[in-house]
């Protein structure tokens, strides 16, 4: 475990508001995570920036195509030299395997199993016939299959999913909430910093309730505590 567990997703609109949210929070987080948002605005050069901060980069660019595609757009990855990076677990093994083959050794995998904005109606919805659980066991198996190192699901889930493969596996949570309601909250399957931690997680991805706080530092800082708190608590020491 990271001296700081939290994941801070930088869902902004610019380089500028990335690297002022990150340096302000650096010192209360254990990784920045770039997503499809910032990454399409401001491209590669993006990544070569915050890496100056000294923090790991998690690419979550939830890669889903052709193998050959995929393949070549996680060797790219690899090129910018960041920590992680996303895949949709729904893609199916060749394309995973394809996706580990460019990405090489020094980038770690982690296969997104059902997204934290989708419920069991959702899953009906999009022609899927069974409840989110069982979809997540269903793809977290398939991923591990393929050599995926890590998978994202939500902290609903996380239990039994980190019960079947144990510390074999690397978990992302996304969909962190701290105590203050989140506003235009899109994400349904939510638990609090303990839960997850109790739970398994490896690492907390938490955007809005440190990117929209008041003082974005001070809330990190707070998450980070508790989350410490909840290791000290749930977690024998190695």
């Amino acid at each position: 475990m990271p001296t700081s567990p939290i994941c801070l997703a930088l869902d902004v609109p610019s380089l500028a508001a990335a690297k002022e949210l990150a340096a302000a929070c650096a010192p209360h987080v254990g990784m920045l995570k770039i997503g499809i948002e910032l990454f399409v605005a401001e491209g590669p050069r993006v990544v070569t920036e915050l890496k100056t901060l000294g923090l790991p980069i998690f690419l979550d660019l939830k890669l889903f195509d052709i193998p050959t595609t995929v393949q070549r757009a996680a060797k790219s990855v690899a090129g910018l030299g960041v920590s992680m990076v996303t895949v949709h677990a729904s893609g199916g093994r060749e394309m995973m395997e394809a996706a580990i083959e460019g990405a090489g050794p020094d980038v770690t995998v982690v296969a997104v199993t059902v997204l934290t904005s989708m419920t069991d109606g959702d899953m009906h919805r999009v022609g899927i016939d069974r409840p989110v659980i069982q979809q997540v066991r269903k793809l977290a198996d398939l991923a591990k299959g393929s050599g995926a190192k890590g998978l994202v699901c939500a902290t609903a889930e996380l239990q039994q999913i980190s019960g079947l493969f144990g510390h074999a596996m690397v978990y992302v949570t996304p969909g962190i909430r701290g105590d203050e309601p989140v506003s235009d909250d899109d994400q349904k399957r939510t638990m609090k910093v303990d839960e997850a931690i109790k739970a398994g997680t490896d690492w907390l991805v938490i955007g809005r309730p440190i990117r929209d706080a008041k003082n974005p530092a001070a809330s990190a800082a707070a998450m980070n505590a508790v989350a410490l708190a909840a290791i000290a608590k749930y977690r024998t020491p190695k």
